[in-house]
């Protein structure tokens, strides 16, 4: 079972800056728990503005929607603000089609890293899980750090991380829909259980679905279409910062029982007699 609580620094210290509190996937660390998309941006000088606004320092890319070799593309951006590049299968039906995609990506970018996807169908999009069993074993065999969007099934996550994968990264709610947190119940036992992290990803609307992700344990949050397609996305890039910084924070410093009736925060005795 996951130990958070007990490791994490001292939430007082991280508020002051007296402590870092570091996000580690696979040995590689990251001062940002906010992983940001791409997908989505009315044009690449806003995205570029929003992902500096956001202080990601990961950035996952379709491969279906970038060329490599082309100037101005989202990759130029990433390399210009020193983001990390994380590739992703998004598109891909069948076990075979991603690793295919993975393959082609870790030549193209020289990066062995991928965010697996493999849905189901197009109207949901939610993750095929037999596919996606496959193709994160296969890809793991072949030498992969493997990040795997998947349900909220703590089943399948677990299975997942039985089969190497560096993270599990369960949906809040179907990619793009801005529905939230669907099911918080099911998110904190994939937590409960996780040895590596646990990254929310999908379904984040606005901040305080973030800040909730990480209220549940969750090691970080991965969104693109709640700044993209803000009206403001710079301005949703900064809420989003600093809710997951909030939600990390609150998580560490553990919230209150919840409680059916009342309970003063002032003690009744020495009350004065009228």
């Amino acid at each position: 079972m996951k130990v958070t609580t007990t490791s994490a620094p001292d939430p007082a210290d991280i508020a002051t800056g007296a402590a870092r509190d570091p996000l580690v996937i696979a040995g590689r660390t990251f001062g940002s728990r906010l992983i940001m998309g791409t997908g989505g941006a009315p044009s690449m000088q806003v995205l570029e503005e929003a992902l500096v606004a956001s202080g990601t320092e990961l950035t996952t890319v379709a491969m279906r929607r970038v060329d490599p070799a082309a100037r101005g593309s989202v990759l130029d951006v990433l390399r210009r603000r020193n983001i990390a590049v994380l590739p992703n299968t998004a598109g891909c039906f069948t076990a075979g089609e991603a690793v295919l995609t993975a393959k082609l990506a870790r030549e193209a970018l020289g990066t062995d890293w991928v965010k697996l996807e493999v849905i189901a169908d197009e109207h949901t999009l939610l993750p095929d899980p037999v596919e996606l069993l496959e193709a994160a074993e296969r890809l793991v065999n072949e030498g992969f750090t493997v990040l795997p969007y998947t349900n909220d099934d703590p089943v399948l996550a677990r299975r997942l991380e039985q089969v190497g994968c560096a993270a599990v990264m369960p949906l809040g709610s179907p990619i793009g829909s801005g529905l939230g947190i669907r099911n918080p119940h099911n998110i904190e036992l994939i937590v409960e259980q996780a040895n590596v992290p646990v990254i929310l990803d999908a379904g984040v609307g606005t901040a305080s679905d973030a800040a909730l992700a990480m209220e549940l344990g969750c090691d970080a949050v991965l969104l693109a279409t709640a700044v993209t397609r803000a009206q403001s996305p710079v301005a949703m890039a900064v809420a989003m910062r600093h809710a997951v910084q909030a939600g990390r924070l609150a998580r560490l410093a553990g919230r209150i029982p919840k409680r059916r009736y009342a309970q003063a925060s002032s003690p009744w005795e020495g009350l004065s007699a009228p």
